[in-house]
């Protein structure tokens, strides 16, 4: 890019905007944190499980059959979900039910799948 025009961009920058888009820019440790979520969501086997989760508490065997997926693989899945907050578990005698971490969870979910029917 020729030098005049680079320096015309750098006039055109607006102080006030820039230190408002700064002022809501989120720090490294939240972008992270962030991004690992959104990395999670990015495998359709994962997303699968949260949707079945959506619609109850299950155990490890019951959302293997659900996604004809053997119970190692979901295993694997929902260690990775549990490690982001995704998911949580219960323990009852010696089944493990899992379920949606939270509301916030299900509202993502909700949202992300709206915005992929409509968008």
């Amino acid at each position: 890019m020729p030098p005049d025009l680079e320096r015309r961009e750098i006039e055109h920058i607006d102080p006030d905007l820039v230190r408002h888009a700064q002022a809501r820019l989120l720090d490294a440790q939240a972008a992270g944190r962030l991004a690992e979520l959104f990395r999670a969501l990015a495998d359709p086997t994962r997303v699968r499980i949260v949707s079945a989760l959506g619609a109850s508490e299950l155990c490890v065997c019951d959302i293997a059959a659900t996604l004809d997926m053997s119970q190692s693989a979901i295993s694997h899945q929902l260690r990775l979900l549990r490690q982001l907050h995704l998911v949580k578990r219960r323990k009852q005698g010696q089944m493990v039910y899992y379920a949606l971490d939270d509301e916030h969870v299900s509202a993502l979910f909700g949202q992300g799948l709206d915005h992929v029917r409509h968008g």
